[in-house]
């Protein structure tokens, strides 16, 4: 299996490294490991659905 690292996986979703190291540290993205100090993460991992906003609310 082929993997992405932190700041390649943001590169290709347009976030931010520091959201995807959230995401993988919560869970959210399937499949993800770490070694050592290294998030890798599937090629082929969707992007989580951002659920700080909910436009419901506005």
């Amino acid at each position: 299996m082929d993997y992405l690292t932190v700041k390649e996986a943001g590169e290709k979703w347009g976030i931010g490294s520091r959201m995807v190291t959230l995401y993988c540290a919560r869970g959210r993205i399937e499949g993800a490991l770490k070694k050592g100090n290294l998030w890798l993460i599937p090629k082929d991992a969707p992007k989580p659905q951002d659920t700080r906003r909910n436009p419901s609310k506005r």
